[in-house]
């Protein structure tokens, strides 16, 4: 019993010791929230966290700060300035994503977003000249933003002005908008594979957040073994890909090499073109990867921002209104709209930036990854340090911002009511990792707002005073649950 009794105490000493040992060797990171043994401050994750959380350690802490998931630290940039630096000053050095155990199992290190090296540079360039292949032509993404929006308009109209959650009707357009780009059709809302490819995406957002994730990057030995939601998360991960493969393979079966139609055309005809080159990465896993990226990324996050879109816009009727007043001055209601037509419409632009601005749809920047060692705000960071830039912080900036916590769309606005373009609007992102569907999320979040906003006006339910001002916290940040009315402008 004594001898136990000696061991337990010895093991407590040994923790100890090597706890004030981790201490010291990492005194030159900045400062940040208590680092505990073992789990180091993930317990930051067990507890609810509010969508500006990372914006309140900055302000304890100052504009670089350490977030300690087990024994990995996590820097964090908070502020315009920090963010800036960054990203713009260092992007090559800050070109890596982070290689957790947890991204790793769902990628396989294949596709855009979460690769690195040789395989990150070839499959972006890739990415970046298909996309814009993709967005010319009778048949280009305006085009399918185009009818979407009609098709949701349709479905909004069929509510006839009575309570309805526009959830469901924004994701499956917008999902059918990346669908078209990338497999060259659409999807019927009754499809049971593109219900399941939705259920997929959601489960697989929701699952890269809070404490569960968290463990697993630390103990990933662990986590392997026993059950989860990050086991369901990996499973639908390869429910994705299996989808993208027998799209694949229906493309196969009618190839058309001499004239590309659509994503999955242009990335086969990219196949062949460098099948005897042996450095290439351009192969089926690495396809499937990028497509089920494509589609994530193309489909929550605009999404979410047009969801708080209608949800800022019925809780500020008199903005709305002046939206849709510029609409019909300038454009009026024969014409159909297309996404030039935003330089004629300062106000509706101004309005559509800082609803991005205000409400935006990610946690925080993704993280990134040093290079090599780098001196970031005093601070000497080493190579292989996670970086996190922290966008939220950026377009909630007090030093930036005249009205940070307001909507205001005076902020894009100089005094003679035209657009101004601002450095500090960066919800995109910045450097050599700058978002790959900015471009189409732009088109996309114009057509489909003014569209709507032609056919209806859009109002709270009757006895509804204000909505949840609170966000879900997941991957990305969205509104919770919410009815309104769109009541048509006319009857015709």
């Amino acid at each position: 019993m004594e001898i136990w009794a000696f061991l337990i105490a010895l093991l407590v000493v040994l923790l100890i010791m090597l706890y004030l040992k981790q201490l010291q060797s990492n005194r030159h990171y900045p400062p940040g929230p208590l680092q505990l043994p073992l789990i180091g401050a993930i317990w930051l994750f067990g507890f609810k966290i509010h969508e500006n959380a990372l914006i309140q350690l900055g302000k304890q802490y100052g504009n670089i700060f350490t977030i300690w998931v087990g024994h990995v630290p996590i820097v964090v940039l908070s502020g315009f300035q920090a963010v800036k630096e960054a990203l713009t000053d260092y992007s090559e050095e800050l070109d890596e994503r982070p290689q957790s155990p947890f991204l790793l199992s769902l990628t396989k290190g294949k596709g855009i977003a979460l690769s690195n090296g040789h395989t990150w540079r070839q499959q972006r360039k890739f990415g970046v000249i298909t996309m814009r292949k993709l967005g010319l032509g009778k048949k280009g993404m305006e085009h399918q933003v185009a009818e979407e929006a009609h098709h949701l308009v349709e479905v909004f109209a069929r509510s006839k002005g009575q309570p309805l959650d526009p959830s469901m009707p924004i994701s499956n357009s917008v999902s059918n908008v990346i669908c078209a780009v990338v497999f060259g059709h659409r999807f019927d809302l009754e499809d049971e594979r593109f219900q399941k490819l939705m259920e997929a995406m959601d489960f697989i957002l929701t699952s890269l957040y809070g404490f569960v994730h968290a463990l697993y990057e630390t103990l990933p030995w662990l986590m392997k073994h026993l059950p989860g939601p990050h086991k369901k998360a990996l499973s639908y991960a390869d429910i994705m890909r299996s989808f993208a493969k027998e799209e694949i393979e229906k493309h196969k079966e009618n190839q058309s090499l001499h004239e590309p139609q659509d994503l999955i055309d242009y990335y086969l005809l990219q196949m062949e073109k460098s099948r005897n080159d042996p450095e290439s990465t351009y192969d089926e896993e690495n396809m499937a990867q990028c497509i089920s990226e494509l589609f994530i990324a193309g489909s929550d996050t605009t999404t979410g921002s047009l969801k708080w879109a209608l949800f800022l816009l019925a809780s500020h009727p008199d903005i709305q209104d002046k939206m849709h007043k510029e609409i019909e001055d300038v454009i009026g209601s024969a014409h159909s709209i297309c996404y030039q037509d935003k330089k004629k419409l300062p106000y509706t632009n101004a309005v559509i930036h800082e609803m991005q601005r205000f409400k935006y749809i990610s946690f925080f920047g993704v993280p990134r990854q040093c290079t090599k060692d780098l001196k970031l705000c005093g601070f000497l960071i080493p190579k292989g340090t996670i970086i996190v830039p922290d966008l939220r912080s950026v377009l909630l900036d007090p030093t930036r911002w005249e009205t940070p916590s307001e909507f205001n769309p005076n902020h894009f606005l100089d005094k003679d009511g035209q657009f101004v373009n601002r450095e500090e609007y960066l919800p995109f992102g910045a450097g050599a990792r700058v978002c790959l569907g900015m471009q189409q999320a732009k088109i996309e979040i114009f057509i489909f707002l003014t569209s709507l906003l032609r056919t209806f006006s859009f109002q709270l339910p009757e006895g509804v005073k204000e909505l949840n001002q609170e966000a879900i916290i997941g991957t990305n940040v969205h509104p919770h649950p919410y009815k309104l009315c769109a009541v048509p402008r006319c009857k015709t």
